[in-house]
């Protein structure tokens, strides 16, 4: 399947990007289209661009909602959910401590990166490591 997102992603496209190929779609295809951009190009579905199916819902971010859509009921990718909101969207309170080191990450990669197709595959990386230290914590308790 054909994804699109807006250029020059960061910690919720870098995830949802991650989220698509490991547990929606593994032969998944990206393109990044110009921010404020609203019109996707044909037969991709888009994400993380307000007004689409797959967007920030409820004050939550689009990781979030890709969770309830495609019900990924995985407490681990909950917890990424969670991590991904605190540093996505405003929040009042400060639960996840991994929050800004995850988004000064993404920061990072994007910079070191040529491209944004570059960015999510770097990316993938650092969030398959997320997955498997938050996997092994919840086992241990």
């Amino acid at each position: 399947m054909n994804w699109t997102t807006w250029e020059n992603v960061g910690i919720d496209r870098i995830g949802c990007a991650w989220l698509i190929q490991r547990f929606i779609d593994p032969d998944a295809k990206f393109s990044f289209i110009p921010s404020g951009q609203t019109a996707s190009p044909e037969g991709y579905e888009p994400f993380d661009i307000p007004g689409v199916r797959l967007t920030h819902r409820g004050g939550h971010c689009t990781f979030h909602t890709m969770l309830g859509e495609y019900q990924l009921d995985d407490p681990i990718l909950k917890r990424i959910a969670s991590i991904i909101d605190e540093a996505d969207v405003a929040q009042d309170v400060t639960l996840e401590p991994i929050a800004m080191g995850l988004d000064y990450i993404c920061l990072g990669i994007r910079r070191i990166s040529p491209d944004d197709q570059t960015a999510i595959e770097s990316g993938r990386l650092v969030y398959d490591a997320l997955y498997e230290q938050l996997a092994s914590e919840n086992k241990a308790q």
